[in-house]
């Protein structure tokens, strides 16, 4: 719902008093706007009794000028509770991805999207006030025109997990991205100034907001952490997410007027040829050689629009648009390597001489691809050369067969 004009937040309220204060420390704020992203700390450590009586206070200076505003909505923004993922706070109501459309190509070329995502430290049951602990966010600036114009990146400060479940967060956090929840060597940014340098980073004209994407899966955990932060923050948030497949689908339809099944979509969007590509992740996730990282997920989207789409479109691809490995490819570049698992293979040799029959050689010894060759980068294949004796199958098993049979031949 809307905020009238002339109320005053609980938050800002709370801001306005800590101004002076902030202004006696020397510290850059010549304004409320200015000083929300030094308060939110203090703001989140204020107990019940305290906020009410700053939503008090902000409903007394806001009834002076709108009588018919109540506590109840002067409050939204205050309490610690989360709004509802399917309630909306964005005050400018945004187009279905579904319904978009654009008068011409160049109107799809220079059109702007944005991609993000964000990472909690696991998903907590739904009696918990906190269903997500928000720990990393990436957001992409796109067009397809130009390819990506700019991007965004901050480690998450995370709350703290709800008792009894650290254990449960950092386990899932070690199966996915690895961001540690407490002893982090590298900075992390509070809620307030996460939100404020995301919006600094679209930065919407006056009455014109963004359109924001993401993939289905993820969009009730990204919308639940905007809530999350907005909430606790008291910034408004006019954020809203659509389905990046629906903007897929809806592309492929202006430009080929048939619309591809969203199984299609989503096979392209889970393309993992991208996950090992230079300039992709974070540079600690790099570093790291770490495959979750919320900026290489928006990358790899943008990296799947581009090849599937651009060329339709006339566009010549650059650095911007894919990797600088996979521009010679061209065409050819397939999106659906495989990619062995070294470790699931080694526990399968561990259990015994069943397993091994597949996977026997005469040294009892398995090659592997070195670091250094097509394979993905860490990643160990099993070689079906050399001294391995893994068998192929169809045309390689045919090539074998005929070799032995035209050896046995000339001797």
């Amino acid at each position: 719902m809307p905020r009238h004009k002339g109320t005053v937040s609980p938050y800002c309220f709370f801001v306005s008093e800590q101004l002076p204060e902030l202004q006696r420390r020397r510290l850059p704020v010549t304004c409320v706007i200015d000083a929300i992203p030094y308060c939110s700390q203090a703001w989140a450590m204020l107990t019940k009794e305290e906020k009410m009586a700053y939503a008090e206070k902000a409903r007394k200076l806001s009834g002076k000028k709108c009588s018919q505003k109540t506590v109840k909505e002067t409050c939204n923004l205050a309490p610690l509770v989360p709004a509802c993922p399917t309630t909306k706070v964005p005050c400018v109501t945004f187009p279905d991805a579904s319904v978009m459309s654009w008068k011409n190509d160049q109107a799809v070329l220079v059109d702007i999207f944005y991609f993000l995502n964000i990472y909690s430290h696991g998903k907590l049951p739904s009696h918990c006030e906190q269903r997500f602990l928000p720990c990393e966010i990436g957001c992409v600036k796109y067009s397809l025109q130009d390819g990506i114009m700019a991007d965004f990146h901050h480690f998450i400060e995370p709350e703290v997990p709800p008792r009894g479940f650290r254990y449960h967060c950092q386990a899932a956090s070690d199966a996915t991205h690895k961001i540690p929840i407490s002893g982090f060597h590298l900075p992390r940014t509070c809620y307030a100034v996460v939100l404020w340098e995301l919006l600094e980073f679209v930065q919407p004209a006056r009455g014109v907001w963004p359109r924001f994407y993401c993939r289905s899966n993820d969009r009730f955990r990204i919308s639940w952490c905007l809530n999350r932060m907005a909430s606790i923050t008291g910034i408004e948030s006019h954020l809203e997410l659509l389905d990046v497949e629906d903007l897929v689908i809806e592309l492929h339809q202006k430009k080929y007027q048939k619309e591809p099944s969203k199984t299609w979509v989503c096979r392209e969007l889970d393309a993992f040829l991208w996950d090992f590509s230079s300039n992709t992740r974070c540079k600690w996730h790099e570093e790291n050689d770490i495959l979750c990282c919320a900026l290489a997920s928006c990358k790899k989207i943008v990296y799947c629009i581009s090849k599937s789409l651009a060329s339709a479109y006339g566009v010549s691809l650059t650095a911007a648009h894919l990797p600088l490995q996979d521009l010679d490819n061209g065409e050819s570049t397939n999106t659906k390597m495989v990619i062995l698992d070294a470790g699931r293979f080694q526990n399968m040799k561990a259990e015994g001489p069943a397993c091994d029959r597949h996977f026997a050689s005469p040294s009892q010894h398995q090659e592997f691809v070195p670091s250094n060759c097509d394979s993905p980068c860490g990643v160990k294949t099993c070689s079906l050369y050399g001294t391995s004796t893994m068998r192929g199958r169809g045309i390689t098993r045919l090539l074998k067969s005929v070799s032995d049979l035209t050896k046995s031949f000339s001797n």
